[in-house]
């Protein structure tokens, strides 16, 4: 009786696996050996994801039937340097976030994405759980650097949209026009997504509409044109915060040219964040050079500025092996006082970094 009972759910467990028409794993592994100088202090370190995200995840897609499908996704950010996981927040407010003096040694969270959806290729997709929201795609979609190590553009590191400036906890998302199970990114074509994320609190206080908000991104490619307009507000009992941005691309071929505008504004200080970039990819044999220049500017008092420069290059050694440098520099004014990897730099000075890494996906 017991071996009966294991073979049927052996072959239930058979079954199930059966009916996935795919699930994968992949990852990326990215070391960065990073150099920061500023005029307080200086700073070298072994660190990750200077030219892409380290990442382990889990996806997967199965056809329902009728044009219908249902999928999931599961990643994690890695740090590979130290061997830790990446925190993550829970309610898209300070009070979510990763747990005090832990830092990332809370292990393994799907921080990245963690997401399970269904749709049909007429009429788009519904995914539920932790995801980028849509105004984010802009930074990433047109940096020459995707956002990514040393080179980042300003426009996002001087972002002022708070816990949700990059991705939300508790959304629900529709999407139009992308690839099912994909990114936000869009293809060919028109294509939209519309999310709507929880902050989760109980009713009854000033704050319980903290980490609520709405976000948008409308998207429209065409050979080797593409553009997007994206906006978005969370709420906070100090201020929503509403980020609207646009940007754009075009590929000649010899170079992909790339810019965007973004601003993010504190509805009850009347505080604004203004910045902007354009860049470029060149394509050089087996590798790519890669250059922005980029700025953000407050409208606080003092009006503090960062300009910033960003050259580089990657060299695939194969589809899923590249090295890669980058070289950046930012100039500080009005008080401002950004510095890259790590450095320290007083107000009104500049800061210099250096990426050299290895990224290896599977």
């Amino acid at each position: 009786m017991k071996k009966s009972l294991v073979a049927l759910a052996v072959l239930a467990a058979a079954g199930a696996a059966s009916a996935q028409s795919s699930v994968t794993l992949f990852g990326i592994v990215d070391a960065t050996y990073a150099i920061g100088k500023g005029s307080t202090s200086n700073k070298t370190q072994l660190t990750n994801s200077g030219y892409n995200s380290s990442r382990l995840g889990f996806r997967g897609v199965e056809d329902l039937g009728g044009g219908m499908q249902a999928g999931f996704w599961l990643e994690a950010g890695l740090t590979n340097d130290d061997g830790r996981g990446a925190g993550t927040s829970t309610n898209n407010q300070a009070t979510g976030g990763a747990i005090a003096g832990l830092n990332g040694g809370q292990g393994l969270t799907f921080n990245r994405r963690s997401t399970v959806g269904f749709g049909a290729k007429s009429w788009g997709e519904i995914r539920l759980g932790r995801d980028y929201t849509p105004h984010f795609w802009t930074h990433t979609v047109y940096d020459p650097f995707g956002t990514n190590g040393v080179g980042t553009t300003q426009t996002l590191n001087s972002a002022q949209g708070g816990t949700t400036t990059v991705r939300a906890s508790n959304s629900i998302t529709y999407l139009y026009g992308h690839g099912f199970n994909s990114t936000f990114v869009g293809g060919a074509g028109f294509h939209a997504a519309l999310q709507y994320y929880l902050g989760e609190n109980n009713t009854g206080a000033a704050t319980s509409n903290d980490g609520k908000g709405t976000s948008m991104r409308l998207g429209y490619g065409a050979g080797p044109f593409s553009v997007a307009f994206a906006t978005g507000t969370t709420k906070f009992a100090a201020g929503n915060i509403t980020t609207t941005n646009f940007g754009g691309n075009y590929n000649l071929g010899v170079a992909d040219l790339m810019a965007l505008y973004n601003t993010d504004k504190n509805k009850a200080t009347g505080v604004k964040q203004t910045g902007y970039l354009l860049g470029a990819n060149v394509p050089m044999g087996a590798g790519m050079i890669r250059a922005a220049y980029s700025t953000s500017k407050t409208s606080a008092a003092g009006s503090a500025k960062t300009n910033k420069i960003a050259l580089g290059y990657v060299h695939n050694l194969s589809k899923r092996t590249a090295l890669y440098g980058t070289f950046a520099r930012v100039t500080n004014n009005g008080g401002a006082t950004q510095s890259l990897n790590g450095a320290v730099t007083a107000a009104n000075n500049s800061s210099t970094g250096y990426d050299f890494g290895v990224r290896h996906a599977f």
